[in-house]
């Protein structure tokens, strides 16, 4: 039995080769590019990262658009997924296709879409002045809350998804019952419903974050290079600078930061697994 595991586990040699190969041995090259000096090995790159308060500024712009994305991303989310749960026949293909059909294009595409909505002559001053709420064009393009919505817009299926996958599975009799014992719509939410989707809201978080961190096409269409985000920083250090040290140093930050959210998301879905 055990000889035959370790056949079967030998299919996984390929795939773990490949990998090795085209994501693990560059992923260590660029850490070690971090790391290493004329003198040898040294965190004096490190050092000087944070010791910029411009860097800083961009560390801190970066985790709160991502931090704002997720949130505008999960309040939309969250009814629509319940929303979905109760859909039938038509009207949840319709839903699906919703949802599915924007992460088959390309998110230059979203991105310029939005970039374009947000013009000054774009779709929504101009409705903003047919109504009468605004005389002249608001500025919204190369601003932080343009940012926010396209970004959360983008996003938006990979925060739905997760929810729904756990929503479709509740037990519907639970409100019922909790209704029978006299309770209210609020007690009903937040003792009994929000708890037990909470692992799909961690998931759906965790992914929107993940990306909402790293993006770096999103931002240079719709703030340019007047609020820079990590990813930005680190583009401009290879492509531009040619500073390979301060790009490694900067993309380790951020991996650094992507790995923190995964593991701390995992360990949260257990959690709240183990209690629900």
């Amino acid at each position: 039995m055990t000889a035959r595991i370790d056949r079967i586990a030998l299919l996984a040699v390929p795939g773990l080769a490949y990998l090795a190969v085209i994501y693990a041995l560059p992923l260590l090259m660029l850490l070690a590019k971090s790391v290493q000096t004329a003198e040898g090995f040294s965190l004096a790159e490190y050092r000087a990262f944070f010791a910029d308060e411009y860097n800083l500024r961009v560390l801190w712009r970066t985790l709160r658009v991502a931090a704002l994305t997720t949130l505008l991303a999960l309040a939309i989310a969250y009814p629509t997924a319940f929303v979905m749960s109760r859909a039938k026949g038509p009207w949840l293909t319709v839903f699906l296709v919703a949802m599915v059909l924007p992460m088959s294009l390309g998110v230059v595409v979203k991105a310029f879409a939005w970039s374009i909505l947000f013009r000054a002559n774009g779709f929504i001053n101009t409705s903003l002045q047919w109504i009468g709420l605004t005389e002249k064009p608001v500025r919204m393009l190369f601003t932080e809350t343009a940012l926010v919505i396209g970004a959360a817009n983008v996003f938006l299926p990979f925060m739905v998804l997760p929810i729904y996958a756990v929503v479709r599975q509740l037990d519907r009799g639970l409100p019922e019952a909790a209704v029978s014992l006299g309770a209210g719509p609020f007690f009903r939410f937040f003792n009994v419903t929000l708890p037990l989707t909470l692992p799909g809201v961690v998931a759906g978080s965790a992914f929107t974050f993940s990306m909402a961190i790293s993006m770096y096409v999103i931002p240079s269409l719709i703030v340019g290079e007047r609020q820079q985000t990590l990813s930005m920083l680190i583009a401009r250090s290879f492509l531009y600078l040619r500073n390979e040290p301060l790009g490694s140093t900067i993309s380790a930050v951020l991996l650094a930061i992507a790995i923190f959210v995964v593991v701390f998301s995992s360990w949260l879905a257990r959690r709240l697994g183990a209690r629900t």
